[in-house]
């Protein structure tokens, strides 16, 4: 059983140099204008859903070079939550990646649900 999962792009964050969230690759859809009004609606209500229902760990306010990742013995009602957004990527060919893990680096935020992971030079330290 692993701990932690994260659904991530290929391309990387300017502020971490590690592969961009799946919220942000979404963000993204929205910004470029690739989104119908409706799934632009749709995401936007996950993304409300999840800042009223998850604490966004300080460092992510602070804007450090941090990643996250869910917890896997706590949030599978939030995968399931999320995969509107999934499928939103997959209609736009966005390719992403399900990473599975054990190890994590250093853990610079903990909650019930998910840690943040210092980041440096693309890479989790």
């Amino acid at each position: 059983m692993y701990q932690y999962m994260r659904i991530q792009g290929r391309d990387n964050s300017y502020v971490t140099g590690y592969p961009k969230g799946i919220f942000s690759l979404c963000w993204n859809l929205i910004k470029s204008k690739t989104l119908t009004a409706e799934e632009e609606a749709l995401f936007i209500s996950i993304d409300e859903w999840f800042k009223a229902e998850l604490p966004e760990p300080e460092p992510c306010k602070n804007h450090e070079p941090v990643i996250t990742f869910f917890k896997c013995s706590s949030t599978e009602h939030m995968r399931k939550k999320l995969e509107p957004a999934v499928q939103l990527l997959d209609k736009y060919r966005v390719p992403y990646d399900v990473v599975y893990t054990n190890f994590v680096g250093t853990v610079v935020y903990e909650d019930e649900w998910q840690v943040a992971v210092s980041v440096k030079d693309g890479k989790m330290i």
